[in-house]
């Protein structure tokens, strides 16, 4: 049995089509291509589509009505064929038993029809169609690509073609090189639409609002942001080093968590703090604008001096407020707890050089950095001590052989051996021969209490 009219939809991939004086032209993606169509009364139509002897003979193309009006009120079932001999005799016979008239009408398929993908392929020429780009990662709405060197010359028709192709896009832009700075931002480029970079992107029930090109923003990141916050609970402080415009530190204050925050870029700390209010955390989030080694140092006497808020008391729930408003019975919330110090987790998403911070951690305790603060009754033993949570890339591809290089890395900048408490998480190739981790751990006693200083 023939295929139908599908075969006739497929582009050539490779054919250079769509392209005109290197420019993209829709036009010459237009398809008009006759289809018979089954002429019966409008209450004839339900009964051809649900039919078991009609089913393989149904049109079956994407975007595409089953049914459409004739110009006398009667109905039209398409059909995926255009010749009446691909018809079977058991399908002639119940067109015929149904009193259906069989008619051609063309159906026309334009630019709009074909994906981004399917466009692509065949506007590209044969030796670049078969690693095409095929996918693009969107923050807010911007679409943002990564193009190989040798898709350059097609950059501005493939934005043109993303841009037509993704209903949330309003600009697409392309990566011009790698991250290599201090704020982990690179250079970018518009293919198409709108330069407008200021983007509002929603995860984990908080939504963020920065400027693409002088934040760094990876979306793929937002299940790893949700693990790691699962580990938190309500009643802890956390203490964000690398904390960006506060993909941890807003979700976390958001769960009842008190949150310093810190980062270095001043367009990051920009935008925390607007994503501070925005998300009506002000109470439970401090924002810091300062290198996170100094960070690291100043945030346990900072939590000492000037305790974060408790945790948030819960709304009343509406059963109590219909009992307080009738008069039954006084609406009593319950005791605020005690204001919050001690530090429970240090996040220290910066994946490139976070372990180097690590030395900051040494004698952070200690009287050397605690001046007159007793810090020992907040910390007392090693199960009062907080976890770090630091990310890391590895050459490493082995989980073991990932495992013995972090923990080396790790040891040598603590100065101390990691205890029993440590993990060693998986989160995603980054490139070849590149993976990304999260090692946790216990922060252990004796490296905060003791005396050695940060290495130069």
């Amino acid at each position: 049995m023939s295929e139908g009219i599908i075969k006739h939809l497929v582009l050539p991939k490779g054919s250079g089509l769509g392209l005109k004086d290197g420019k993209l032209d829709k036009d010459a993606f237009k398809k008009v291509i006759p289809v018979l169509a089954a002429k019966v009364a409008p209450e004839k139509a339900g009964v051809l589509l649900k039919s078991p002897i009609m089913r393989r003979s149904l049109i079956d193309v994407p975007k595409t009505k089953s049914v459409m009006r004739g110009p006398n009120e009667e109905r039209l079932v398409l059909l995926k064929y255009s010749d009446r001999a691909d018809l079977t005799p058991e399908v002639l016979d119940f067109l015929k038993e149904q009193s259906a008239e069989l008619v051609s009408r063309d159906l026309t398929f334009d630019y709009n029809f074909w994906t981004a993908d399917e466009i692509i392929h065949a506007i590209l020429p044969p030796e670049l169609e078969a690693g095409a780009p095929s996918g693009f990662a969107t923050v807010g709405h911007i679409a943002h690509l990564n193009l190989r060197p040798e898709y350059l010359p097609y950059k501005y028709i493939i934005g043109q073609v993303i841009l037509d192709k993704s209903p949330t896009s309003r600009t697409v832009v392309n990566k011009v090189d790698n991250i290599d700075n201090q704020f982990r931002v690179f250079r970018m480029e518009l293919l198409a639409g709108e330069p407008d970079f200021v983007v509002t992107q929603s995860e984990n029930n908080c939504k963020f609002t920065f400027d693409f090109r002088e934040v760094y923003w990876n979306s793929r990141l937002h299940t790893e942001h949700e693990r790691l916050i699962e580990k938190f609970s309500p009643e802890d402080v956390v203490a964000d080093v690398f904390a960006g415009v506060g993909p941890f530190a807003l979700p976390a204050a958001k769960k009842g968590c008190a949150v310093l925050a810190n980062d270095l870029n001043p367009s990051s700390y920009k935008y925390l703090k607007i994503n501070i209010t925005e998300n009506k955390v002000d109470s439970l989030v401090r924002a810091y604008c300062e290198d996170g080694r100094a960070f690291i140092r100043h945030a346990f006497n900072r939590a000492y001096d000037d305790p974060l808020p408790p945790v948030p008391l819960p709304k009343p729930r509406k059963t109590d407020i219909k009992a307080q408003r009738a008069g039954a019975r006084p609406l009593s919330p319950p005791p605020a707890g005690p204001r919050r110090s001690r530090i429970g987790h240090f996040s220290m998403n910066l994946p490139d050089t976070a372990i180097l911070f690590l030395d900051a951690f040494r004698g952070v305790l200690s009287p050397a950095n605690a001046g007159e603060r007793d810090l020992s009754g907040l910390y007392p033993d090693e199960a009062s001590m907080p976890m770090v949570h630091c990310y890391c890339f590895t050459r490493e591809m082995e989980p073991e052989n990932a495992e013995v290089d972090i923990r080396k890395r790790v040891e040598e900048k603590l100065g101390h051996a990691l205890g029993e408490e440590s993990t060693f998480h998986w989160v995603r190739s980054v490139a070849p021969q590149k993976e990304m981790y999260c090692v946790s751990f216990r922060l252990p006693r004796a490296v905060a209490f003791g005396t050695s200083e940060p290495q130069p």
